[in-house]
């Protein structure tokens, strides 16, 4: 006889996991991928993700790049400090508010980003391959609303 759960079916009748438990399953695949793909580099995932976000939003303070990076202030102060270091990033004083700092990208910030497009949308190509091109646009969607109803920030 198959075991029973706390639900009272058997492991053949199982339910399927959670939605929010096979979201996780994939952020962690996904990550160990781009893990992969960006080693050689000797950038992390979170260091990537905001060369980015500093891709698409120029002139960010730190705290800025922390919400839309999705990591801590702390944590981010790190990350800033770790980019700053490898000259990928810089930090100037903003000529209307000069108590802040806003953080652009350096010319070889850029340059690493070219270098890990190709292998980074092979990897987003990998994970979306068995979908229809209506498909991918309607699991584009239900990622940004379901991001946007927790509230995150919607897509830019």
């Amino acid at each position: 006889m198959a075991a029973q759960g706390n639900t009272g079916t058997t492991s053949a009748e199982a339910a399927p996991p959670l939605l929010l438990y096979a979201v996780k399953q994939v952020e962690l695949a996904v990550r160990a991928h781009l893990e992969e793909v960006l080693r050689p580099t000797g950038v992390t995932t979170p260091q990537y993700t905001a060369l980015t976000v500093l891709d698409r939003h120029e002139g960010l303070t730190s705290a800025e790049l922390a919400r839309n990076s999705f990591v801590t202030p702390q944590a981010m102060r790190d990350v800033v400090a770790a980019l700053e270091n490898r000259g990928l990033i810089a930090r100037h004083h903003d000529p209307a508010h000069r108590r802040r700092l806003l953080i652009t990208l350096t010319p070889a910030g850029t340059a690493l980003l070219a270098a890990t497009h190709d292998a980074v949308d092979a990897l987003e190509e990998r994970m979306v391959a068995g979908l229809t091109a209506a498909e991918r646009r309607a699991f584009r969607d239900y990622l940004n609303r379901a991001r946007t109803a927790l509230g995150g920030t919607p897509a830019q």
